[in-house]
């Protein structure tokens, strides 16, 4: 968030159920001016509905949502949706058929002037580099170029806001990654406030500048990507956000002590319960060895690289992450090493084991 300007987007303890059940729950943040923020959680957590609150298509049953300064839902007040300057950009692109690119573009700009209508879609189709398509239909249009007229359509009022839905799962792999990369340019070009919703881990740790991890209509853990993957604040957004692995850790004047060795311990470690040092793939090395105490049960060629897993002397289960060109065939003996590269995350039961998680309450 930029401390030189106030919050675009604050969210005050919002409620909203279906029947019994809480959608959002008393849920509270904010998006800073020009900040692109990550929503993620798995499906029914909520992120959607958060974002359809925002946009004014769900009315709030508690709590306030203010907008560039101003209340726009809560204590008696409703601001319709087409009065709340939020742009949309939904997951099947919703362009109007029977409209050309331009129309689509030119669809929100009611009451301009004809000259600055013509120039704002000039703009908006040099914007995402579509000059001389302004007369075709979408139909005539690439997946790829569909969604990014609907972000120079969501953006050509100029909004305090832009909302996007799960924009580019109905896009296939390569050309999601692609639009997702100049989808996030022409943001940071424009310097637009965004919230994204994504259930893609991958996806909202690159491109949020602080990501949101939800679950059953709250927020888990709110922090910079970096943050949110290597200090989670409990054992759920540890393994929603990667995959993880566990090992039972003891304090000691040193550190931490593991199966596979000692390991630094993160500062303001709390000791009383029972620690356990979270274990990512990638910081796992594998050494063969006709006296290592690690044998390999499973192998999962991933391309570039192998998903190794291995059972330790005491039966436990860790997978390791290596090199294609370092595959193990099943009953390799080996000696595993972590090697985190920093201070690892600890949890003490299922919460973090320290308060340095990137949380927000």
């Amino acid at each position: 968030m930029n401390p030189n300007h106030d919050p675009t987007l604050v969210i005050e303890k919002v409620r909203k159920k279906f029947g019994r059940v809480p959608a959002v729950d008393e849920l509270s943040l904010e998006v800073g001016d020009g900040e692109v923020l990550a929503l993620v959680g798995p499906s029914g957590c909520g992120k959607s509905t958060l974002l359809r609150l925002v946009a004014g298509l769900e009315q709030p049953d508690g709590g306030a949502i203010h907008l560039a300064g101003e209340r726009i839902a809560g204590d008696g007040v409703w601001c319709p949706p087409e009065r709340r300057n939020v742009g949309m950009v939904f997951q099947d692109h919703a362009l109007f058929p029977h409209l050309t690119v331009a129309g689509n573009i030119a669809f929100g700009l009611n009451g301009w002037s004809g000259k600055r209508r013509r120039d704002r879609v000039d703009a908006g189709l040099e914007m995402i580099a579509m000059q001389g398509m302004g007369e075709r239909y979408p139909h005539e249009l690439s997946g790829g170029e569909q969604q990014r007229v609907a972000l120079a359509r969501a953006l050509a009022s100029e909004p305090d806001l832009v909302l996007l839905d799960e924009p580019f799962s109905n896009l296939d792999r390569h050309l999601r990654a692609q639009v997702r990369a100049d989808t996030v340019a022409i943001l940071r070009k424009t310097g637009t406030t965004a919230v994204f919703v994504t259930h893609d881990q991958t996806e909202a740790l690159a491109i949020g500048d602080r990501v949101a991890v939800m679950r059953a209509g709250c927020v888990e853990q709110l922090g910079d990507p970096a943050s949110v993957f290597h200090a989670p604040a409990n054992r759920f957004v540890a393994t929603f956000m990667g995959e993880a692995d566990f090992l039972p850790a003891e304090l000691v004047s040193g550190g931490l002590v593991t199966e596979l060795g000692p390991v630094s311990a993160p500062a303001g470690l709390d000791a009383t319960g029972e620690l356990e040092v979270m274990v990512r793939p990638h910081e796992v090395t594998l050494t063969p060895s006709d006296d290592g105490t690690a044998r390999v049960v499973d192998t999962e060629f991933q391309g570039g690289f192998v998903l190794h897993t291995v059972t330790l002397a005491s039966g436990r289960r860790l997978r390791s992450l290596q090199p294609h060109t370092a595959c193990y065939p099943i009953g390799t003996r080996l000696r595993a090493v972590l090697a985190h590269g920093h201070a690892p995350a600890v949890l003490n039961g299922d919460e973090a084991g320290t308060s340095a998680t990137g949380q927000q309450a």
